[in-house]
């Protein structure tokens, strides 16, 4: 048997639950589904790479090469969660004073990246410079930071990394504490690891649901997370540059089959090496779209999703006949999808 016919990407879903599709990359391209069983339930991305998982039950799966990539300031979840790691603190305990040093003060005139503007000599209470960190995405108050709990920029780096290990992010490496650099690079899976492990944290989790903080100099830092407070979404981190493209950690309430559940989800590399305006519409409008089908999913439909799909043999589907079937094909973003089927003797 032999088939040859085009596929739109929106009707991918429309392929048997285990069939595996190698998908190749033209340009800034669409996606490699690793996990066919989840394309039904969720609207994903058609660039880039995306994953969801529903916290303590499972992966909703994960679409895109998962090769690292830079992650702007997303790396800022990872300054905070090494940095709460280090000095613990509570929602009744605003931790130890922190003094702003001179090239804090300095960095903070940039007009070229993102900062939080500071006075050599203030001093703030962890707490407070967390919220600086996370909420208005303070660059100079990241490698603040990652000085004053580490004694250097590069020893807080190296204790990053060594956190990444310990999480089992494999892919992921850290360059910088603030995600300006392009060599900080992760995968969507990897990131999950990570908010899984910060959303643990009362007072993480307590930041990045902030949406607005006062800052020193009388004006008002808002959350660069424009997802906050819309669909259930309670944090958590967004990074933008025009190497990254757009970026979104997220982290949302949901109901699965009538129980309250987190889900955290990634989104990343969308319009990458195009204008940060484009790049941020692209991700804000697919995550949206994403975080609206978990909510708006039939009954019973996410915990199918989340059914163990068996490993299929490379180069092979499990179609509807009693054989493997083999499969070739490639995939390119808002083009016809060809996949040619050939029955083949088990």
């Amino acid at each position: 048997m032999t088939a040859h016919a085009p596929i739109r990407p929106h009707r991918l879903a429309e392929i048997p639950r285990r069939l595996c599709v190698k998908a190749g990359q033209v340009g800034d391209a669409l996606v490699r589904v690793r996990r066919a069983g989840s394309a039904d339930a969720l609207h994903w991305p058609y660039e880039g790479q995306a994953s969801v998982r529903i916290s303590g039950i499972g992966s909703l799966g994960t679409v895109g090469t998962p090769e690292p990539v830079p992650i702007a300031s997303i790396t800022k979840a990872m300054t905070a969660f090494t940095v709460l790691q280090r000095h613990p603190l509570t929602l009744h305990d605003s931790g130890p004073s922190v003094r702003i040093d001179a090239l804090a003060a300095a960095q903070s005139e940039s007009t070229i990246e993102s900062v939080v503007r500071v006075r050599e000599g203030q001093e703030f209470p962890l707490r407070t410079l967390l919220e600086f960190l996370l909420v208005p995405s303070g660059n100079n108050i990241a490698r603040l930071l990652a000085r004053w709990s580490a004694g250097s920029e590069a020893a807080f780096v190296a204790r990053m990394n060594r956190t990444a290990a310990e999480l089992g992010m494999t892919r992921t490496t850290f360059t910088g504490s603030c995600g300006m650099d392009p060599g900080n690079r992760s995968t969507a899976p990897d990131l999950l690891r990570l908010a899984e492990a910060a959303m643990h944290d009362e007072v993480f989790r307590a930041v990045v649901t902030t949406a607005s903080v006062p800052l020193p100099d009388g004006t008002t830092g808002r959350t660069t997370n424009r997802l906050l407070g819309r669909d259930g979404v309670i944090g958590l981190k967004t990074g933008t540059t025009t190497p990254a493209g757009g970026n979104v950690l997220w982290a949302a309430t949901v109901d699965v089959d009538g129980v309250r559940r987190l889900a955290l989800g990634a989104v990343l590399a969308q319009r990458p090496g195009r204008s940060p305006v484009r790049a941020r519409a692209a991700v804000w409008a697919h995550t949206h779209r994403m975080i609206r089908s978990i909510h708006s999913a039939p009954p019973g439909a996410l915990a199918s999703a989340l059914a163990p799909v068996p490993p299929p043999v490379p180069g092979h589907a499990y179609g509807p006949g009693p054989g493997p079937v083999s499969v070739s094909g490639t995939a390119w973003a808002r083009r016809p999808v060809h996949i040619r089927l050939k029955e083949t003797t088990p």
